[in-house]
């Protein structure tokens, strides 16, 4: 019986050994590469609902909160109203809110949105360019970009009215 559990434990060590080499790896080797508050928010250029391609550059000079999603993720699908209703309240302020979806076709999206009644920009990163460049791995994720194109607060998880509203309200005045 002793000999026949050997191999099992040789196997269950190599993962481990794999798998934390490749974690102690990837942060090391990705720590300055992904954006930290303070720093200067990386550059994009996705395909918006709009069938126009958008890029973070076109809100310069604006508040911008860039909010990471999936209509698969259940907070994502929580804070859509939230973001919504802070996008009315402040866009008139110089204020723009940009939600990147994440991996999904252009028609979910566009019923999605339809459904929960958006019309904030929505643009679409069906190959995660723009999720590596930020180096998102929970959703929600949430950037609020100042005027001169600075992070300013990264939030990760689902954001309410008020947080979105105090967070805002920062940005815009100084």
């Amino acid at each position: 019986m002793g000999k026949a559990r050997r191999p099992v434990q040789i196997v269950i060590l190599l993962l481990v050994v794999i798998l934390g080499g490749y974690a102690i790896g990837s942060s090391f080797f990705r720590g300055d590469g992904t954006p930290k508050e303070g720093s200067k928010a990386p550059s994009f250029e996705l395909l918006g609902l709009d069938g126009q391609n958008h890029t973070l550059d076109e809100y310069k000079g604006k508040a911008v909160v860039l909010n990471f999603w999936g209509s698969w993720c259940v907070p994502c699908v929580k804070e859509m109203p939230a973001l919504q209703t802070q996008w009315e309240k402040w866009r008139d302020q110089g204020v723009v809110v940009v939600g990147i979806n994440v991996g999904e076709d252009q028609m979910t999206v566009e019923n999605f949105v339809k459904q929960v009644g958006i019309n904030f920009p929505i643009v679409m990163d069906p190959d995660r360019i723009a999720v590596r460049s930020y180096g998102i791995s929970p959703m929600p994720t949430t950037f609020f970009i100042n005027p001169k194109g600075k992070i300013d607060t990264i939030h990760i998880g689902q954001l309410d009215l008020t947080t979105l509203d105090d967070v805002i309200g920062k940005l815009v005045k100084p």
